[in-house]
């Protein structure tokens, strides 16, 4: 008699774990697709669930991207959060590059939605509104950085939108071309953030401090852990603004040899024009003396001619 085996039964999933299902489907079609491309049916199609099991969960497409995006808003803005809690703001600018090119190469996906689409369902969970509140935290660290440095804290809110700005359209190209690799990347970032277009390293690196201290991926329902400083990381801090330091004296004495020597140059030059324009005075003065000698000479052989003149007039015989 022939044995009838009846095929595995799947699974049901639990509540949860059916919601974690749709989340993660509704992400790759949201980044694939976009918010409008995308339709519920497709998503409950993807997912082997009628369409009620969805508005169940979610209530419908607005729902589910709305979770979608804020599931990525915090991943990043956990990331970012813990990478400015470094002690140096060298530190912090390398890390805070780092963890946003780590996050593109490690949630594409949720980078794509993010900032391919600004749709109302997502309320202020938009790539706009994540920026801005990267820009307030960068905005905190530029303050007491300027206010130490001797700068205008008040301008602080306009540089920490540049700074951030700039890290945040960089990781907006890399998404598509991915080279060169991130840590490059981020240290080329920090080369003209730090240093400025005129004193840019043409062989930047990442500190050892920021290189050796992975960035890992946050849960975003948990709150992140203030990392505490190393012995290590501490030493690397100190040698990071040593050579800060170097660097910038030997930039200040760059600039004061440069200006030393443009300011030698431009007496130089001056010194050569007085030269040649006391040359051409000279020049001048002596063809006007010249002239002036000719002019002489040809008035007394005027008047020597007209004498001559005067005296064959007197000695004529008369007729």
């Amino acid at each position: 008699m022939e044995t009838v085996t009846e095929p595995p039964t799947r699974r049901r999933m639990s509540g949860s774990e059916r919601r974690e299902q749709l989340i993660r489907i509704s992400r790759t079609l949201f980044a694939e697709k976009g918010f409008d491309g995308t339709s519920i049916e497709e998503i409950a199609a993807t997912a082997q669930v009628s369409k009620p099991v969805v508005y169940e969960h979610f209530g419908g497409k607005e729902g589910v991207y709305a979770v979608v995006v804020d599931r990525e808003m915090q991943k990043l803005l956990t990331m970012i959060t813990e990478a400015l809690a470094a002690s140096h703001s060298l530190i912090k600018l390398e890390r805070a590059a780092l963890a946003l090119l780590q996050y593109i190469e490690e949630s594409s996906e949720g980078f794509r939605i993010l900032v391919r689409d600004s749709h109302a369902a997502s309320g202020t969970g938009t790539f706009a509104s994540l920026i801005s509140e990267i820009a307030s935290q960068v905005e905190d660290v530029l303050a007491d950085e300027f206010a130490a440095r001797g700068y205008d804290p008040k301008l602080a809110p306009m540089y920490a939108q540049m700074l951030v700005g700039m890290v945040a359209l960089t990781g907006q190209w890399w998404l598509d071309v991915r080279k060169p690799g991130r840590e490059e990347v981020a240290a080329h970032l920090v080369n003209l953030a730090w240093n400025g277009l005129t004193g840019l390293n043409p062989h930047p690196a990442i500190t050892a401090a920021t290189r050796d201290q992975p960035i890992s991926v946050p849960d975003p329902t948990t709150v992140p852990a203030k990392p505490r400083t190393s012995e290590k990381e501490l030493r690397e801090l100190e040698k990071a603004r040593e050579k800060e330091l170097k660097e910038a004296e030997k930039a200040r004495v760059r600039e004061f040899k440069e200006a030393e020597k443009a300011r030698v140059r431009d007496l130089k030059e001056r010194e050569r024009l007085l030269k040649e324009a006391e040359k051409e005075r000279e020049r001048v003065l002596k063809e006007a003396e010249k002239a002036r000698e000719r002019e002489e000479k040809i008035r007394q052989r005027e008047a020597r001619l007209a004498e001559r003149a005067a005296r064959l007039e007197q000695t004529d015989p008369p007729e």
